[in-house]
């Protein structure tokens, strides 16, 4: 089995968007070691790729297309000397756990895992197969590490977005609508790491003098009945989790749409 990038050193966790993930998984490869890269002649190496979202939307294509060229210009190329199998779960809890199952049985070199559900339940299935996360935001509090500083066991990745980033959500949401008096934030609780934002946006809503609304969602249905319910308060707005169901292009539209009916401030992640 091949190594983890950097196992049993200090793990170093930064800051990133969405569509940098590739970067990691390109500096992932490049860290393995000499002696494997002599090897690739004589055997293929395999990964497994678990996205959190559908294959159909724009950002996972785009991601998918930059990690590719990446892992060519680094020397793994697709059907020579890697065999990359790709899972898309479309924000589908089931789905996730199932591909979770397949892949952790196919006994991959390496699996990656997109966004904090996905990750928990690959997690749930091996403790030996080194797994890169991406798009999380508490690895530490979701139990996929013991600490930043040292992680242990089999596990490595980055952190999307810091829990404080609430605040200057909500800073920004002020000074677009001054008459704001109350905030939503909408999240699916079976999908989005809410425990880690929960508390960070209700504390800094009430220092602003802000009522937060915490607004757990499942459907299309549910998101209508928020945005229904803030369109007959004045004085509404919203704030959106970073969540692999609110990140779906058919849930992320239907956001947007309602709140510039309804003419609700809001902010996206």
């Amino acid at each position: 089995m091949l190594p983890l990038a950097g196992q049993g050193q200090r793990m170093q966790f930064d800051q990133m968007r969405r569509r940098e993930f590739i970067t990691l998984l390109g500096g992932a490869a490049a860290a393995w070691p000499v002696a494997a890269r002599a090897q690739q002649g004589e055997r293929i190496r395999r990964i497994g790729v678990l996205i959190g979202g559908a294959e159909s939307d724009q950002q996972p294509r785009g991601n998918l297309q930059a990690f590719k060229g990446a892992m060519q210009e680094l020397g793994w190329i697709e059907g020579r000397n890697i065999q990359v199998d790709y899972r898309f779960a479309a924000s589908d809890v089931g789905r996730i756990e199932r591909f979770a199952r397949e892949l952790v049985n196919s006994q991959p070199d390496l699996i990656v895992a997109h966004t904090t559900p996905v990750t928990t339940a690959i997690a749930r299935e091996t403790r030996t197969i080194p797994i890169v996360f991406v798009v999380v935001s508490d690895p530490v509090g979701s139990g996929f590490v013991a600490s930043l500083a040292r992680p242990g066991g089999n596990m490595t990745g980055f952190v999307n977005i810091e829990a404080s980033m609430c605040g200057k959500w909500l800073e920004f949401l002020k000074e677009v609508s001054p008459a704001l008096a109350r905030v939503a934030f909408i999240y699916n609780p079976q999908t989005a790491p809410h425990a880690y934002y929960l508390g960070p946006f209700e504390a800094t809503a009430r220092s602003f003098g802000l009522q937060p609304m915490p607004s757990p969602v499942h459907s299309a249905d549910d998101i209508e009945a928020v945005f229904k319910d803030l369109g007959e308060r004045p004085g509404s707005g919203l704030a959106v989790m970073p969540d692999v169901f609110t990140g779906t292009a058919q849930v992320y539209d239907l956001i947007i749409s309602l709140a510039a009916r309804h003419r609700i401030p809001a902010i996206y992640p």
